[in-house]
Order: structure tokens, then sequence, then C-alpha cells
């Protein structure tokens, strides 16, 4: 059972990112897009390699901003209840799976925050999996009747203004951070090893 202190945790965390979100985009817009302009992933190009980490700060309009507040809200909180260290390293994973492979395969400058609710949305549908709880399997399954068709945007479908790259290798990361941050069975042999495999990181 989640505690109360690590929901108010998980709500605190999600509204401080949300404020962090917003401050970056009302700044970016009274300097006339000073920082989209030094800050985006710029596809094999050295000096958009820093995009890598302040792209996902940065959004194009109010409309794009608006339209990722929300799923980050609601993945962001349900991911944070896992406790802090969990948390962030699955943002984290996204985070720089998602820049990653935009500097590697997009297409032109890149923003916003999509590449880590992808990766938030695919730790929550596989974590229960690789942890073997049900609880989890089955928020999962809410989660993909609720926003399985998010799953369209991994498809190169050619939208425009829209980057498939960081959606496909935002979601490979969450589902990296799924199976890394899986937790040790309580089945354990003398020697302090999982049966069946190797343990996941000691993380709570």
């Amino acid at each position: 059972m989640v505690s109360a202190t690590r929901a108010r945790y998980g709500l605190m965390t999600v509204a401080v990112f949300v404020v962090a979100l917003v401050a970056f985009f009302m700044l970016d817009h009274l300097s006339n897009r000073y920082f989209t302009r030094l800050l985006a992933v710029e596809p094999r190009d050295i000096d958009g390699l820093d995009g890598i980490v302040f792209a996902p700060l940065l959004h194009a309009d109010a409309a794009h901003l608006a339209s990722n507040i929300l799923p980050l809200v609601i993945f962001g909180f349900l991911a944070s209840l896992d406790g802090a260290r969990r948390f962030a390293w699955a943002v984290a994973m996204s985070w720089g799976a998602s820049g990653l492979g935009v500097w590697i395969f997009g297409f032109g400058p890149t923003i916003g925050a999509s590449g880590v609710i992808f990766g938030l949305f695919t730790y929550l549908l596989a974590r229960g999996f690789y942890n073997r709880n049900w609880k989890h399997i089955g928020l999962a399954a809410v989660l993909f009747m609720v926003y399985g068709s998010l799953l369209w945007g991994l498809l190169p479908l050619g939208v425009s203004g829209v980057s498939w790259q960081a959606h496909l290798f935002g979601a490979i990361g969450g589902l990296a951070a799924a199976i890394v941050l899986r937790r040790p069975s309580r089945s354990r042999t003398a020697s302090g090893t999982t049966k069946g495999g190797p343990a996941g990181p000691p993380l709570k």
C-alpha cells in the first residue's frame, strides 16, 4: 500500500516539474525563443548535444506545452509512487535515451517533454511484468486502455512537427528502466542471488 508521505512526495515532484516547464516556456517566449534556438536538440551537430539535457524543458507554443502537462502529471505521479530513486532513474533513462536517439536519428531541431512522457508510460506498462506485481499489471492494463493510442506516436507516420524518434527512444528508455529497476525476487539462494537470474539494483 502506498503511504501518504510517498503520495505527497509524488504530487510535489510533478508540481515542481510542471512549474519548471511553465517557467522555461515563459522565459523562452519573453526572450523571443532564444533558448529554443540555443538548446534544442540539433541532430548530428556537436553544438546540439546540450539539447539532450535541456530540450525537454522547452515547448513550441502553449498548445504544445498544454498537451504534455496532463500525461506528464499522471504518469509522473504514478511512477513517483515507486520511490524517489526509482522515479529519478526512470526519468533520467527516458530523458537521456530520447535526446540521444533524436540526436543520432532525428531530422531538424527538436524540443519538448514528449520523449519523457513516452518513457514513463512504457515504464508503467512494463514494470509489473518484470516485478511480477499483479497490482502494477492491473494498473498497466487500465493505462493501456485509456492511453494506448499514444503508442501510435512511436511510428514514423509523417505528422508535421512531431518527432517520432523522441517518442520511440524515450519509450525504449522507459522499458530499459523497468528492466534495470526490477525488484529482486523474495526467493534467494544462500549466496544472495535471485533464483532464475541476477537481481536488480537495491532500490526502493
